[in-house]
């Protein structure tokens, strides 16, 4: 291992030896081991980052630019009350992973112990992404099927964090809503089709996988609750509900949405994400330097761990330390999105909201199952 460090260090040296060489090649210049020898190993790679890959040393990155505006009276909740409630924040975007709808039922993907990719044991998987890979998928459906009926959309109520993002949207708030969930709770909770992007698709709708015919949510539900492998009609190819597998591009309205919203957003808000899955988790740095940007989640993300330790970081790293723009919420998405709608005096409007789409939700589910049980005999004596 010491020899790897040292014959990667040698190789780092001589790139910033001819480095320095080209930049110096008007002059007569032989630089030697002393010349640009560091300190020692973490401060040779440390440079070599720094000056091969674009990342700044965090002393120049602040060093001859203009600070960003500060918008913030503090960085902290109440900051984020006053300025949601100031005529500044016009345009707030929210971002949501799998955080979002574990109170509801649906565990999340990397949590130890609870997650989805720690408890799939039982569907004999090479390693527990393959369940989401298309190469698997098109050799092996059977095992995202069953795991399909187990999460399918309808099963589940949206959460006060879900309910939190439709009141931005009734007042008027909210520029759009990118999720990375495939559960479809933002659309059951209300949220307009066009504020909502999901990134990682939905079972709103599928498609066969070789001659692209299109089928509605309610033929595929009535295939997987049947135990069946979905098989196009037309050509008796594989039928896959539009979530986006590993393997796969992202739809085309996230690049073209993301493009459009970023730089017009006033706050942006991230709930329950782990910020890990590209290119979703790259959406935070594309607000502008002074947008303020709150996390609420069970710890704190979007930061750069192996760069931070070689002393390096970026622009765009979240940052609640900086005393700026970014804020963060420890704790559950839910307590999270209360306390907020308190602070903001939307409270009680957020818990009435709650109460009464879970209620319709019941009222039509109950009429649902309803509807699908035999009528009653008739009564000939």
């Amino acid at each position: 291992m010491e020899n790897n460090i040292e014959e990667f260090n040698e190789d780092v040296i001589q790139n910033l030896q001819d480095d320095n060489l080209e930049e110096d090649d008007e002059e007569s210049f032989s630089a030697s081991p002393s010349d640009v020898e560091p300190d020692g190993p973490i401060e040779t790679v440390r440079r070599y980052f720094a000056e091969t890959l674009g990342f700044g040393l965090l002393e120049t990155l602040t060093k001859n630019k203009i600070p960003p505006k500060i918008v913030l009276d503090e960085a902290n909740l109440d900051g984020i009350v006053k300025y949601i409630n100031s005529n500044n924040c016009k345009n707030i975007i929210t971002m949501a992973g799998a955080g979002i709808s574990t109170s509801a039922g649906i565990p999340d993907f990397r949590s130890p112990g609870s997650g989805l990719y720690d408890n799939l044991q039982k569907y004999n998987l090479p390693y527990p992404q393959a369940i989401f890979e298309i190469n698997f998928f098109r050799e092996n459906p059977k095992p995202f099927f069953i795991l399909a009926k187990e999460l399918y959309p309808g099963i589940f109520k949206p959460t006060p964090g879900h309910y939190f993002i439709r009141l931005l949207q009734d007042k008027g708030l909210l520029l759009r809503h990118y999720t990375q969930n495939i559960d479809t709770l933002e659309r059951v909770a209300g949220i307009n089709w066009d504020k909502l992007v999901e990134a990682h698709g939905s079972f709103h709708t599928s498609h066969c996988l070789d001659c692209n015919a299109v089928y509605d949510q309610e033929w595929m539900k009535a295939k997987i609750f049947s135990d069946e492998i979905p098989i196009c009609k037309n050509c008796a190819g594989i039928v896959k509900p539009d979530i986006v597998f590993f393997g796969e591009n992202l739809p085309h309205s996230f690049f073209i949405h993301s493009q459009e919203d970023f730089p017009k957003c006033d706050l942006l808000i991230i709930m329950g994400s782990s910020l890990v899955v590209q290119p979703f988790a790259s959406l935070k740095d594309r607000v502008h330097d002074n947008c303020p940007r709150l996390l609420i989640n069970r710890e704190l993300v979007g930061q750069n761990d192996l760069l931070r330790a070689l002393g390096l970081s970026t622009e765009s790293d979240f940052d609640p330390t900086n005393g700026t723009r970014d804020v963060f919420w420890e704790g559950m998405c839910d307590d999270g999105c209360q306390l907020l709608a308190d602070k903001l005096g939307w409270g009680n409007e957020l818990r009435e909201l709650v109460k009464k789409e879970h209620e319709r939700i019941n009222k039509e589910s109950f009429q649902a199952i309803d509807l699908s049980l035999p009528p009653d005999e008739p009564n000939l004596s």
